[in-house]
């Protein structure tokens, strides 16, 4: 099975491409049997983007989602297993706990260093090779590329944040993972809206925006965290709420329209 659903684009096509690494939730029987409760309910998950996103296709852009839970690998991790941020508790490639601190695995149950190495040359790599592939060929088509890394995370993470989230997190890796205009062109969507928002705090990027962020390679990256109070109910089970992502997605829309049209520099 692939490690991605891929809708292709639906009009001419533009130079962006659009992913979202953490809303599968695909295990294998057998591992999910090792897992806690609070494994099962993969909580972690970045709930029904696919459904938020739908319209990705319609601009001219391919979306990218992955099928496997964050819980099996989280394929926004270095694969060396180096942090993101300094002075905070991360999960891992291979995440044992969850983000409220929860273990994932049953007593002894916990993978092996080759069961980890395994998954990642399994779901890791696959999935890094196939974005790869894809900006290649939007950089030989255009000229240049853009990644539009897309997730969402509850309210409320004291692991990595004290207090309420914003809505909408923009992640530049600090301006080095794609060229101002790019970002500009975001904000500039982000101020007309009801939305607070903020940029590169308290999420500045992760490894796929860092990794695959090259501007002076000609593929540029962004990532975009957002609170799931802006389109969900936060508790199990976890369900969409429509009326409120009919008002979140024509921003969405309009953000990614904006980031589409314009040219890095």
């Amino acid at each position: 099975m692939s490690v991605a659903l891929v809708r292709e684009p639906e009009a001419p096509a533009v130079p962006l491409l659009v992913t979202i690494p953490h809303s599968g939730t695909d295990a294998p029987e057998a591992l999910v049997a090792r897992w806690t409760a609070a494994g099962r309910r993969r909580a972690d998950t970045d709930w029904h983007l696919g459904m938020l996103y739908d319209f990705v296709p319609s601009l001219g852009a391919a979306l990218v989602v992955a099928r496997s839970s964050r819980y099996v690998v989280d394929l926004n991790r270095p694969e060396d297993g180096s942090a993101l941020y300094q002075n905070r508790r991360e999960t891992g490639i291979i995440p044992t706990t969850t983000f409220d601190d929860q273990p994932i695995y049953l007593p002894h149950e916990q993978p092996d260093a080759a069961e980890r190495a395994a998954r990642v040359e399994t779901h890791w790599r696959p999935w890094h090779a196939l974005v790869r592939a894809r900006l290649e060929a939007l950089k030989e088509q255009f000229g240049y590329a853009i990644l539009f890394d897309a997730h969402s995370i509850q309210s409320e993470v004291p692991r990595f944040y004290a207090g309420r989230l914003p809505d909408l997190m923009l992640g530049t890796a600090d301006g080095s993972s794609c060229a101002p205009a790019l970002a500009a062109a975001v904000e500039e969507v982000f101020v007309e809206s009801p939305l607070d928002w903020t940029l590169n705090h308290p999420f500045k990027g992760g490894h796929i925006t860092r990794s695959f962020g090259q501007p002076a390679d000609g593929i540029h990256a962004l990532q975009l965290e957002m609170s799931q109070r802006l389109y969900m109910a936060e508790g199990p089970p976890y369900p969409y709420l429509a009326a409120k992502a009919a008002t979140l997605k024509p921003w969405l829309k309009l953000a990614l329209s904006a980031l589409s049209r314009t040219r890095p520099g």
